[in-house]
């Protein structure tokens, strides 16, 4: 089996709000307070091979976005490993580590706050290739207008600022901003999330050109199954932290094995749907401060089990390529 260009072992991310003085006080003085403690992401695996496309789809709060900040090198894991083509991101010498973080670049949701608004967009472009130096001086400007052009943007457009554009523009410029530095894998963060359904649909038109003619592999986040259905591969569901399923996207949404699953792909509206009764998740996702002991998705199941209080299922095979984490699956 060829590496994979991306594997996530056993990564987990705590965020800890330490005790202020008072509460460090009332600590020794005996009471029942402690530092707070959000488990972002929990004990997550699964790798991702060359040249493929794979949603991470689960509700606001599930973790996705705090794992693919760990994958880009944003955030770095509390545990757990993040290889990039078999070496550690964390371990690796700083040279080495470095070049690898050219090879792995991010598109955040809302590109109006992650664009500078003081800088040109031949700056937002030029500059990480510039300093890293992928290109020369000599080479800047010709270098951005072919970069503009790949991403469907007028090059004379490089001397204007972010504020000068609309959403769907700026979306562009910060592709192009990731592709400056050649890039080899993508996160992309809700990267339509923020942007009217016609530019959706030119966006995500975007990514599959520049997928094809440059060979590049995505981790796409988003929580709108439609768009995941129809841009990905693979598709990974994340509930509060863990993740509950894994299997290719034809056979996730054709027949979902968690009853999580199940739930969401009820709530993506469909023609032939059309004249059914929308039925939401029961209850309301618990907080990380304190999820639930055993399935954390056991208090909103329709199917509980009473091992499902107090046993946190494994992520088994169902069948090859497709993983679920339910104790229905031992039955």
């Amino acid at each position: 089996m060829p590496t994979p260009i991306v594997e996530i072992r056993s990564v987990s991310k705590r965020f800890v709000k330490p005790l202020d003085v008072a509460g460090k006080l009332a600590q020794r003085l005996g009471a029942d307070v402690h530092e707070e403690v959000v488990r972002a992401v929990d004990d997550v695996s699964f790798s991702i091979d060359e040249g493929e496309v794979v949603g991470l789809v689960g509700e606001s709060g599930c973790g996705k976005s705090t794992l693919g900040r760990m994958v880009a090198g944003i955030l770095r894991p509390s545990s757990g490993q993040i290889l990039f083509r078999g070496s550690d991101l964390v371990a690796m010498p700083p040279v080495e580590a470095q070049r690898a973080a050219l090879k792995v670049q991010m598109i955040f949701q809302d590109p109006f706050a992650s664009l500078n608004p003081r800088m040109r967009v031949a700056d937002i472009i030029g500059e990480a290739p510039l300093i890293h130096g992928i290109i020369d001086k000599s080479e800047f400007d010709d270098y951005v207008e072919e970069v503009l052009k790949q991403c469907g943007l007028d090059p004379s457009f490089k001397r204007r600022y972010p504020h000068q554009f609309s959403g769907g523009q700026r979306q562009r410029i910060g592709i192009a901003r990731a592709l400056a530095v050649k890039p080899e894998f993508i996160v992309c963060d809700e990267s339509v999330a923020a942007l009217d359904v016609s530019i959706q649909a030119q966006i995500l038109n975007l990514f599959m050109e520049l997928r094809e003619n440059l060979n590049l592999t995505y981790l796409f986040i988003s929580h709108d199954l439609g768009v995941v259905e129809h841009l990905s591969d693979r598709v990974v569901i994340m509930y509060l932290g863990r993740v509950v399923e894994s299997a290719m996207t034809e056979k996730l949404f054709e027949a979902p094995n968690h009853p999580y699953t199940r739930a969401l792909l009820r709530e993506v509206p469909r023609l032939e749907s059309r004249r059914s009764e929308f039925q939401p998740i029961r209850g309301e996702i618990p907080s990380p401060l304190e999820p639930p002991p055993g399935c954390h998705f056991h208090p909103r199941c329709p199917n509980m089990l009473d091992r499902c209080k107090a046993e946190v299922p494994d992520l088994k095979v169902v069948e090859t390529g497709w993983r679920s984490a339910c104790h229905l699956n031992d039955r």
